[in-house]
């Protein structure tokens, strides 16, 4: 009998079983290995195999590993590089133990290198060893649990029956793995096998083993085709049934849909007079919205002239306060808050943008320091903190906010206190001037209401209240804020943020 045919056959039948289900992603170096194989450089494929089956282990997909691992292998002894070929195998090995923890699957990949190790042996023509990797094979397949490895196992038994002249056992081997794939109604490769069988029997001139393989395969064939037309008669049946019930459902569903279709047709009207009540009210929105609207532009618009007038009523007024004596505090403060009003609503009006300046950031610092030195209590200490550096500012707004901020520091901290202005770096777009001092500090509640002018009728010879919303509203014309430190607790810090 042709046994390099028969064994051939066999391996298409029952090796593909031992692949997955589910296909897994190959690696690049796993289809460099494959690529080369089917140029035939055998010597590239296996130095890819074996890269391939560590770049697999290194990432824990152990069962890809094993597998090139193995294919590695098997192009080492096509050249006869057997002792390479064993010592990549005990690698294998070792590394299915360091790195698999279930003994089930342990089982599965071992028995994968074991079956390699076998068809060296075959390879040999030592049967005593071959003999011996069946056994162990054994134990593998029945720890393992898996039908794919048990039919592997058959397959390989047979082969090597076959291999070294033992046809009985052979043959009953062959019976087995005839009648699990029948079971599993595989009929066409079984056919196949019986088939390739015969033929190899005929090859090799043996009339005995042509006579009992075809004896056997007629009596099989006898008993599939009974089995088949018990499958086609069932498959007919069960068929019909599906097709009674489909039937029998669709009737039954009929009153359903029925019901369906009156509730969709009263969910229809329903949702037509929700439309028409849905109209009617964004009708009603529309106008709504477009009312305000026009109160909001007209609100604008008296804003915008209630600003001007007011900035005109200032600047007419200034000539007239000037005659005045300047030495009376109420006409100082009448013009004080003259002057206030007429720049918060310069800025307020302002659409322009700021121009800025690269300035020298500690030298302006220490200028705006000096100038409340006379200002301050006994023993007062004022520190400035900014580093050696230059940075783009209006230096019209930031020194009158600054020096608000200061003078309002020296009036307000007390003799021994401590006045610091400081200068923080935030980012490339970024930077903060910081002003704190250690006086009694804004109460929480009134923070916020320090920067909103005209908040309530005040004395002016005591202020007019308007010097922190000024403030503001420079900061906001830089693209920046002020605000209070809710953090600082030692007095009062206000932060000017600004971005450029």
């Amino acid at each position: 009998m042709n046994k390099k045919v028969f064994v051939l056959l066999l391996s298409v039948f029952f090796c593909c079983g031992m692949v997955g289900a589910q296909e897994v992603k190959k690696s690049e170096l796993q289809q460099h290995a494959e690529a080369d194989i089917e140029k035939g450089k055998v010597a590239s494929a296996r130095f890819n195999f074996i890269r391939a089956f560590e770049d697999y282990a290194n990432k824990g997909q152990i069962k890809q590993g094993v597998e090139c691992g193995v294919k590695a292998t098997a192009l080492y002894y096509k050249e006869n590089y057997y002792k390479e070929a064993f010592d990549l195998l005990r690698r294998i090995d070792q590394t299915i133990i360091a790195n698999e923890k279930s003994a089930v699957k342990k089982a599965a990949l071992h028995y994968l290198v074991t079956k390699e190790r076998m068809q060296m042996y075959m390879k040999l023509h030592r049967p005593s060893s071959v003999k011996e990797q069946l056994d162990i094979m054994e134990s593998q397949a029945n720890t393992s649990g898996d039908e794919s490895v048990k039919n592997d196992l058959l397959y390989n038994k047979a082969v090597y029956y076959y291999s070294f002249g033992q046809n009985a056992q052979g043959n009953a081997v062959f019976k087995e793995m005839a009648s699990k794939l029948t079971a599993q109604k595989e009929y066409g490769k079984v056919d196949e096998v019986y088939k390739t069988l015969i033929a190899n029997a005929r090859r090799s001139n043996n009339a005995n083993m042509v006579a009992q393989s075809y004896s056997n395969y007629l009596a099989w064939k006898d008993s599939t085709d009974a089995l088949k037309h018990a499958d086609e008669i069932g498959a007919l049946k069960k068929q019909i049934a599906d097709n009674e019930a489909s039937i029998s459902e669709k009737d039954s569903s009929l009153t359903t849909r029925q019901a369906i279709i009156i509730g969709l047709c009263i969910l229809a009207a329903a949702l037509a007079a929700a439309l028409v009540i849905g109209g009617v009210v964004l009708m009603r929105f529309i106008l709504l919205t477009r009312k305000q609207k026009k109160t909001i532009r007209i609100a604008n618009e008296n804003n915008a002239l209630k600003a001007k007038f007011i900035s005109n009523i200032s600047a007419q007024l200034d000539p007239t306060l000037q005659k005045l004596d300047n030495s009376q505090p109420e006409v100082k403060a009448l013009m004080e808050f003259s002057e206030h009003i007429q720049t918060l609503s310069e800025l307020e009006n302002s659409t322009e943008p700021v121009e800025l300046e690269d300035t020298q950031i500690p030298k302006f610092c220490e200028t705006l320091m000096d100038q409340i030195r006379d200002k301050v209590k006994s023993s007062v200490t004022l520190t400035v903190n900014a580093p050696n550096m230059s940075a783009p500012i209006h230096k019209e707004y930031v020194s009158h906010i600054l020096s608000h901020l200061l003078e309002n520091a020296a009036e307000y901290t007390p003799a021994g206190g401590t006045i610091c202005l400081e200068f923080k770096k935030r980012g490339a777009h970024a930077q903060q001037f910081l002003v704190s001092d250690t006086g009694e500090g804004i109460p929480e509640e009134k923070r916020e209401d320090v920067f909103k002018p005209f908040l309530e009728v005040k004395d002016l010879t005591t202020g007019d209240g308007l010097g922190l919303p000024i403030c503001r509203q420079m900061a906001l014309k830089m693209n920046g804020d002020l605000d209070i430190d809710p953090a600082f607790t030692k007095g009062t810090r206000f932060v000017l943020n600004l971005h450029t």
